[in-house]
């Protein structure tokens, strides 16, 4: 017989459920889920878990050698956008892994420290008053307005920098059920702070590559600080998951020769195969079935030329279906 009571509470849990689930991408310092809402993480694995709802095509999965092919000229998470809105044109983008050693995400492009060389030359005439900015700082979060950065900056750290810390011990030392709700109840403060935060703050590592990669859904693994480390990580979890047939396209981001053979395995397994680099006739691009370089990536061209590569996949495949061959048997 059924319960009532028992019903309600278990149907109060699971909304609860599908509530924190939804928000729970935003949160994977605490343990649930992963970096973005089309790649979640899988605990106990290191291998990322993608969505178990398909929404129809061929699988997708991007790899990116970050010790090879950093995004160095461009920003990381607008390269990463724009790595995955180009692959889409080839099925569901279902898994996003990015391979580095620590040097990749403590190094700092010549653009940015030249970025931050003049912001403290302008902070400093700035604070001497030489200079005044033509509109006043506003923060995102509470809407003050500052005509002083290093003011600016303070006031970001002093208040919401401990509120968000505050929430996030507040979060850390709870349970069950209390935790669940505690991030429910904070998700737009929080989620509104790191958006804040990511144009105020200097990253204190870096520049922030590993962070903003995992906003753009990459799941982020740092190996060891050995030659070629990152590229045999990355080939073990390629041949692995072609293995497991976990997907029908490879989209590589790398300029790397030592992937070739790993393609060509690909090639053999009739998977299709397409490398993001700038090395104009490499033997990656020889190999792979499609080939963008990073201005193509950059500027959507390669977003429109991926659905011509697509169609005339399609074309190729119906003529091999049409070819006639010989059987002594049935002929």
């Amino acid at each position: 017989m059924l319960n009532p009571t028992r019903y309600q509470t278990t149907s109060n849990k699971l909304h609860l459920y599908e509530k924190i689930r939804y928000l729970a991408p935003y949160y994977s310092i605490f343990g649930w889920g992963g970096y973005a809402s089309i790649s979640y993480q899988n605990h106990g694995s290191e291998t990322p878990r993608g969505l178990e709802q398909n929404i129809g095509g061929k699988n997708v999965a991007i790899f990116w050698d970050l010790d090879n092919k950093p995004p160095r000229s461009f920003p990381p998470y607008d390269a990463a956008l724009r790595i995955k809105k180009a692959a889409q044109q080839f099925g569901f983008v279902k898994y996003m892994i990015a391979y580095a050693n620590r040097h990749a995400f403590s190094y700092v492009p010549p653009e940015i420290r030249e970025q931050r060389k003049e912001r403290k030359s302008l902070n400093q005439l700035e604070n001497k008053g030489i200079v005044m900015p033509k509109e006043p700082y506003v923060c995102e979060v509470c809407g003050r307005r500052f005509h002083n950065n290093e003011r600016f900056i303070n006031h970001f750290r002093q208040i919401h920098e401990r509120e968000q810390m505050k929430r996030l011990n507040q979060i850390e030392s709870a349970r069950g059920k209390r935790r669940l709700n505690l991030v429910a109840r904070n998700a737009v403060k929080m989620e509104k702070y790191r958006n804040a935060a990511r144009d105020i703050l200097t990253p204190k590592v870096g520049y922030g590559l590993a962070d903003e990669l995992k906003r753009a859904g990459f799941w982020v693994k740092t190996v060891s600080d050995k030659p070629q480390a990152a590229d045999v990580e990355l080939r073990h979890r390629m041949v692995d998951m072609m293995d497991r047939r976990m997907v029908e396209c490879l989209v590589l981001v790398s300029d790397d020769s030592d992937f070739v053979e790993v393609l060509k395995e690909a090639r053999m397994r009739c998977l299709k195969t397409v490398v993001v680099g700038d090395i104009s006739d490499g033997a990656l691009k020889r190999t792979a079935d499609a080939a963008f370089s990073w201005q193509e990536i950059m500027i959507g061209k390669a977003k429109k030329e991926a659905v011509l590569v697509v169609g005339k996949w399609k074309d190729r495949n119906v003529l091999q279906k049409l070819e006639w061959t010989y059987d002594p048997e049935r002929d």
